[in-house]
């Protein structure tokens, strides 16, 4: 089957999911948004794929969200209702997932794609892989899923603290936070090592690995059921503020942001 935003290859019974728009960064734009969970759900419906290594083309894993719907949402209410139906279905399709996945991220993820990232089974990084939520500093509510990952495997505190603060997280920091699995020392092994863990779960008895998944998942789905549709819809609030059109026209600018609180 043919993609727009993704690439699918299959090795045995893996299947690598390949983010493959490197000229715009692998943005979670309006395309890759709507693409990404039917391409799960014929994953999901692929009795031949045991197991799924999710890579990425290019110098980077995702530049995260794409900042001209920020503007778009704010200038009209039905743009910014259907971008957040099609994000709570985005990250629904990953956190229900029921096969075993693997994320290798290379150079930087940012925003949607990182709380995308922690929904992975294991998580693959260097030591200098950067890997960022910098909602806050858009003038927006870290709301489209990082408010559900990084507490279950960060913790609340670290959760908070890097959140409200927008800050980065180096691979290695991840790895010692428990937010990534696996530390590799360069980019060249990333790919290998995410095919490798892949495989290995392929390996072992499907029907175990697979109801042992969807057991794990309703860890996830409870704070999926507490949290999101309660962050989307702040974030949606604060797409519609003075701040989020600041911090766009700041950003294209190059120069700090000029904040009113309206």
């Amino acid at each position: 089957m043919n993609h727009q935003t993704v690439t699918v290859e299959l090795h045995d019974h893996v299947a690598e999911l390949r983010l493959d728009r490197p000229e715009v960064l692998n943005a979670f734009d309006d395309a890759l948004v709507n693409e990404l969970p039917g391409v799960l759900i014929d994953l999901a419906r692929d009795t031949d794929v045991r197991a799924v290594a999710w890579t990425s083309s290019g110098r980077h894993f995702s530049a995260g969200g794409d900042m001209e719907t920020i503007l778009a949402g704010h200038d009209d209410l039905t743009v910014l209702l259907r971008g957040v139906d099609d994000g709570r279905r985005l990250f629904r399709a990953f956190a229900d997932f029921p096969k075993p996945l693997v994320t290798a991220v290379q150079g930087s993820s940012f925003g949607v794609a990182t709380s995308l990232v922690f929904t992975s089974d294991a998580v693959v990084v260097t030591p200098t892989t950067k890997l960022a939520d910098p909602h806050v500093h858009m003038g927006l509510v870290a709301g489209d899923g990082g408010a559900v990952t990084w507490p279950l495997s960060a913790g609340l505190a670290r959760a908070k603290r890097k959140l409200l603060w927008g800050e980065p997280l180096t691979g290695r920091e991840a790895f010692e936070l428990g937010l990534a699995t696996d530390l590799v020392e360069s980019d060249d092994g990333l790919r290998d090592r995410a095919l490798e863990l892949a495989a290995h779960v392929a390996g072992l008895p499907p029907i175990a690995t697979q109801l042992t998944k969807r057991a794990l998942n309703r860890v996830l789905s409870q704070a999926t059921d507490q949290v999101l549709d309660t962050g989307f819809y702040l974030e949606a609030l604060s797409n519609r503020s003075n701040d989020a059109v600041e911090a766009v026209t700041a950003f294209k600018e190059k120069r700090q942001g000029n904040w009113s609180g309206s």
